[in-house]
């Protein structure tokens, strides 16, 4: 089944307005309390967290544009702003990894005492409302690296969060800070490992990449067992955007009724592959004159 855009803007749009008035809020919470009690540890996640609220800006504004027609100058539309949004994402959370690393390497050598109670519950509040948005995207994070990016920002947070509960816990009940850094490399290891996945898919993508679900040579040979193909060749499949793909291909087919070989083929293409786009292009077989049907 394929994959609608304005659907998905209609149904993605709230969840992106519900997670980005909760990310602000919650920023404002930490930003407040972090000056109150002079935390760093929750001034520095509020300045991470921030990077989020802008990498769900960025996610929602490229759903958006990517519903707009064609013109003449982007003759397929903006379809493809959803796959350089999701490098940006990927790239973004990097960089805050980068941040929880330096931090808690510094943190490893002079461990900074936890500002108590308070962090922990600041830090518990960060903990639900990270979890509820991600829970937003998570259905659609398995159709699209966009989403998946959005989903993933939110679930570092929240794991983000959960290790300082936890290391507040810790430290207060044991008294030693080494935990606080301890934690945030534990952290590190799980956003670095999830993000670099969806790095890779994004840049595979951004260079037409065959996309990561369809295994090229079974649609190649989906291709070539059709009654009315002799022969197969210039076969291609490319991403449009985070949720459409593209097939184009030449053909060199027996006498048949093109329209129904067509019309089949489209419809098995779309329903086995999640093809969208298809441009094929039919040379019958003995003669030098072909056609081109999208």
């Amino acid at each position: 089944m394929a994959h609608d855009h304005s659907s998905q803007t209609k149904t993605y749009g709230k969840a992106f307005a519900i997670g980005i008035g909760l990310n602000v809020a919650y920023v404002a919470v930490e930003i407040t309390y972090g000056l109150i009690i002079d935390s760093s540890a929750l001034l520095a996640d509020a300045g991470h967290n921030a990077s989020d609220v802008l990498s769900l800006i960025f996610a929602w504004f490229a759903m958006v544009v990517a519903t707009k027609r064609p013109s003449q100058k982007y003759t397929f539309g903006l379809r493809r702003s959803t796959i350089l949004v999701s490098i940006l994402n990927a790239l973004l959370l990097f960089g805050a990894a980068g941040v929880i690393g330096w931090e808690a390497w510094q943190k490893l050598f002079e461990p900074a005492e936890v500002a108590g109670t308070k962090v922990m519950i600041v830090a518990g509040i960060g903990v639900i409302i990270n979890t509820v948005t991600a829970l937003l995207f998570m259905k659609g994070q398995k159709d699209d690296l966009n989403i998946r990016g959005a989903f993933l920002h939110m679930a570092a947070d929240a794991g983000v969060s959960v290790g300082v509960v936890i290391a507040g816990l810790l430290i207060n009940t044991t008294g030693y800070n080494w935990i606080d850094p301890l934690t945030s490399f534990l952290i590190l290891i799980v956003i670095v490992y999830g993000t670099w996945q969806l790095f890779i898919d994004s840049v595979n993508l951004a260079l037409d990449a065959v996309p990561k679900d369809i295994d090229f040579g079974e649609v190649e040979h989906f291709l070539e067992a059709r009654d009315e193909v002799s022969d197969v060749h210039d076969l291609h499949i490319w991403a449009m955007s985070t949720t459409e793909n593209a097939l184009s291909v030449h053909f060199v087919v027996t006498e048949c009724n093109q329209d129904d070989f067509l019309k089949k083929l489209k419809h098995d293409l779309h329903e086995e592959f999640e093809i969208v786009h298809t441009t094929i292009q039919l040379e019958r077989k003995g003669l030098d004159d072909s056609l081109e049907i999208k």
